[in-house]
């Protein structure tokens, strides 16, 4: 049975006990269903815009920052090939970390989005990767995690065990829009899965992006 953590704790991932060879990142969460203000008010009232929840992975060196933010020809910052693995950037260049894709709704039951990691074969460069979850143009919507219910964040080694979960609840995150979620840190002997919980107001990983380079 996988351990469950509360904001701040954290857990080892031992080699000896799990199979680190490939660890998944799922992030799910459904989206609460908004009041109805009856028919006339269905009828003439706009769809509301659809929630579309991004996990964002940043790699960090022992320096606590991220190293490389990719360049394109003209020399500036371009994310692609970069440390950081989003929407537009899937594939680590390492080949050690990769998302699957960019799940727009959270339809569905299990995981929405997913980052596969190969923590046996990341280089030692890489201290630590921390994991952001951020709703796309939350600001431009008016949405924030108030209205995102049965959120998680979870780790499954590669025989499908699921190691840890954290899942977001409380009343500090009604007005968050972003957060720096969850990190696994290097440690002798295997990982260190911690459950961060810290939200902000924005709605982009720009915004954590800039603390850490």
């Amino acid at each position: 049975m996988a351990v469950k953590l509360s904001k701040g704790q954290g857990i080892s991932l031992r080699k000896s006990e799990s199979d680190l060879s490939e660890v998944t990142i799922g992030l799910g969460w459904d989206i609460a269903e908004e009041k109805s203000g009856g028919f006339l008010s269905g009828l003439f009232s706009a769809k509301p815009a659809e929630y579309d929840l991004d996990v964002v992975a940043m790699l960090c060196g022992s320096n606590g920052k991220i190293n490389d933010l990719g360049q394109n020809q003209a020399g500036q910052v371009s994310l692609k090939n970069s440390d950081v693995i989003f929407f537009n950037n899937l594939n680590h260049h390492t080949g050690c970390v990769r998302l699957t894709g960019d799940n727009r709704t959270g339809a569905g039951d299990g995981d929405d989005e997913q980052i596969i990691v190969r923590l046996n074969d990341l280089p030692d460069k890489y201290s630590s990767i921390r994991f952001i979850v951020q709703i796309y143009e939350g600001n431009k919507n008016k949405q924030s995690f108030g209205q995102v219910k049965n959120a998680f964040i979870r780790a499954v080694d590669r025989q499908g065990h699921e190691l840890v979960r954290f899942d977001l609840s409380g009343s500090q995150y009604q007005s968050a829009r972003s957060m720096w979620f969850a990190e696994l840190v290097r440690e002798s002997g295997g990982w260190h899965f911690r459950a961060v919980g810290e939200p902000s107001d924005s709605d982009s990983f720009i915004h954590w992006l800039r603390l850490w380079v």
